[in-house]
């Protein structure tokens, strides 16, 4: 593993100016199409820099290392994947568990299927310390939320635990790994299954209501 993956990294400057927000964001696209090609472990900063189009001391101005540059990407896709997944939640005329499951696991692939760079960085990239670190947090802070919405709509029983949606949450990413492994559109057998295996889970838990 490349030392990059290794260090710290520092607050990140956040742009205030629109030329800076843009030379951001060309750093970050630069960045998505390189992870695209080669993949999370083998790029550095110097060649983001050269894929941009800038400086490798601009690219410093604003990121401390290669993996700022990829953390502040997979921050950036998954913004996308939260909002996606508040949207539609916030649709739902008449909640039950499968269509909060389906609902919520649809969701990620539907930006999945939109950012490429997102299936290698975060599904396929957890060998890089940093990404595998956020991801982690990512989880724990999106089960954190569902637990926090099946008990305002009303459909959290008694069984439900921070350990079980957690967990439910975990197979879910899971089942995301595997079934975009080989192919950026995803595996949809493999999906669905793992749609079936996380609300038979919930349900058999008795953590919810399992209303159909």
């Amino acid at each position: 593993m490349p030392a990059e993956t290794l260090g710290p990294t520092s607050p990140r400057r956040v742009p205030t100016q629109e030329r800076s927000r843009r030379r951001v964001a060309r750093i970050l696209d630069a960045a998505a199409r390189l992870v695209v090609e080669r993949g999370v472990d083998s790029i550095t900063t110097r060649d983001i820099a050269q894929a941009a189009g800038v400086p490798v001391a601009s690219l410093y101005q604003y990121f401390a290392d290669r993996d700022d540059v990829l953390l502040a990407l997979a921050e950036r896709d998954m913004a996308e994947m939260d909002e996606q997944v508040a949207a539609d939640v916030a649709a739902l005329e008449e909640p039950s568990i499968p269509v909060l499951v389906r609902t919520v696991m649809q969701a990620f692939v539907s930006v999945y299927h939109r950012r490429s760079a997102f299936v290698v960085l975060y599904l396929r990239g957890r060998t890089n310390v940093a990404v595998h670190r956020f991801g982690r947090e990512h989880n724990a802070k999106v089960a954190a939320a569902l637990l926090d919405h099946a008990r305002s709509t009303g459909l959290a029983g008694p069984g439900l635990t921070p350990r079980v949606v957690q967990l439910a949450v975990e197979v879910g990413d899971r089942v995301f790994q595997l079934a975009f492994e080989h192919d950026l559109h995803g595996d949809a057998e493999t999906i669905e299954e793992g749609i079936q295996l996380v609300t038979a889970y919930l349900e058999k838990a008795g953590s919810l209501d399992a209303r159909s």
